[in-house]
């Protein structure tokens, strides 16, 4: 079952090819973020469980049938836990934490730990894993160094995250072992403070073309 859960989560991720990594202070605003994405033509997000709110808003965006909603930053059970009752149809950590993936694969939920490391990608590989998050993208090497460890590891696919912007996420969607980029310049939080879903909108959607070009 967790093969078959990962597998419909990744198409999912595969088919966006942009994932919005979200810091949201308040669950209000899940709704029309929701809303905004939506209209930006990207039914997806991560929310970060670096505010009290993140529950809340998982719980408020994944009650839209439409909305493809995970937790990131996730860093023990506890969270696995409350993320998963809210919702969250994926899991995302900043790294390699053997509880969290452990604790994800029990509750049959994909997770993507972020590695940054040829041993941290061996550790995802013996764990099970296929896909891990590469956190932070920019400041290890960007879409260069993702290159050199897709050599050794072929049947790894990579989130890079961190530094990604509509400048230069063609570099990385380019690479064959690149599932998604995660990016927050689309939910950049000023425009979630000022409630500013059309540039939000507006963003999402000037991502969503530079995509399919």
């Amino acid at each position: 079952m967790y093969v078959t859960a990962v597998h419909d989560t990744e198409q999912t991720i595969a088919r966006n090819r942009l994932l919005p990594v979200v810091v949201i202070d308040d669950a209000a605003a899940a709704e029309p973020l929701a809303d905004a994405l939506i209209a930006g033509g990207l039914p997806c997000a991560e929310i970060t469980f670096r505010t009290a709110a993140a529950a809340d808003a998982i719980k408020a965006m994944a009650a839209r049938s439409e909305m493809a909603v995970g937790a990131g930053t996730v860093l023990t059970v506890e969270q696995v836990d409350r993320a998963v009752d809210a919702g969250a149809k994926f899991v995302v950590s900043p790294g390699f934490a053997p509880a969290v993936v452990q604790r994800c694969r029990d509750l049959n939920i994909p997770v993507y730990p972020g590695a940054a490391t040829a041993t941290e990608i061996q550790m995802a590989l013996d764990a099970g894993l296929g896909t891990v998050k590469f956190f932070p993208a920019e400041q290890l090497g960007g879409a260069a160094m993702i290159k050199a460890l897709a050599a050794p590891f072929r049947q790894v696919t990579f989130i890079p995250t961190g530094g990604v912007t509509t400048d230069n996420l063609g570099e990385y969607l380019a690479l064959p072992s690149v599932l998604a980029v995660g990016g927050t310049w689309m939910v950049a939080a000023d425009l979630l403070k000022n409630r500013d879903w059309a540039e939000v909108t507006r963003r999402t959607r000037a991502a969503v073309e530079r995509v399919s070009r």
